[in-house]
């Protein structure tokens, strides 16, 4: 997704940014926000706490930076200039408003340049939420396959892969809103079949296969 709250300036990208830094921040960040909002600022000092920070470094830190990673790769594979910019002000907000019960993430964004197509565009936004969306699959897929032949799961594993496949089906889903920065809007100006087809994926994993859904499957699985 597009940073809808600031633009870096343009000789941002002569000067060059070290996008490892820079996402090295937005996953911390993110982590951090993340783990504050699933614990409750009156629970930070807890063991519960330290299992929630390791679980968001996993799942949302993931989510947030191969969300990002992707936008960079394809971007360059056209031959555009793009660099990842951390967002530093809404990072610290984010962490602040967590403490209160509220998680909005605004990690940062990749900025690119160049001379590309509608279709080259529309692929660097789909290639965010796309990687969200097989993400969410794989932690499902994972989950099932250790349940299907009967390794025993510590709850923490469990926790971790059920959270990792519900984050990453709403953070695909959220960035294909067709409208203002977000992704879904070059998707859908560029193939509105291609919009359709992953929005629809998006909302099959993020609605249709809730957490009742998904432990009735593990139970059936179990079961075999």
């Amino acid at each position: 997704m597009r940073d809808i709250f600031s633009t870096p300036s343009d000789d941002g990208f002569p000067r060059g940014t070290d996008d490892n830094l820079e996402l090295l921040k937005a996953w911390g960040g993110s982590t951090l926000a993340y783990a504050i909002f699933q614990t409750g600022a009156d629970r930070l000092f807890s063991a519960t706490f330290i299992q929630n920070l390791v679980i968001a470094a996993i799942v949302c830190g993931l989510a947030f930076v191969l969300h990002e990673l992707a936008h960079r790769v394809v971007a360059r594979s056209y031959g555009a200039e793009a660099h990842f910019i951390a967002n530093n002000q809404w990072l610290l907000i984010s962490i602040a408003i967590s403490l209160a019960g509220i998680f909005i993430a605004a990690p940062g964004a990749v900025w690119h340049r160049g001379h590309l197509t509608l279709k080259q565009s529309g692929l660097i936004a789909l290639a965010g939420p796309v990687t969200n969306l097989v993400l969410s699959i794989f932690f499902l897929l994972l989950l099932c396959l250790l349940v299907l032949v009967g390794i025993p799961l510590p709850m923490f594993v469990l926790i971790t892969l059920i959270i990792g496949f519900k984050f990453n089906a709403w953070l695909g889903l959220f960035n294909m809103i067709p409208a203002g920065p977000f992704d879904g809007t070059k998707v859908l100006a560029w193939n509105w079949q291609v919009f359709a087809v992953t929005v629809t994926v998006g909302l099959f994993l993020a609605f249709v296969l809730n957490e009742r859904m998904v432990i009735n499957l593990l139970v059936s699985l179990r079961g075999m």
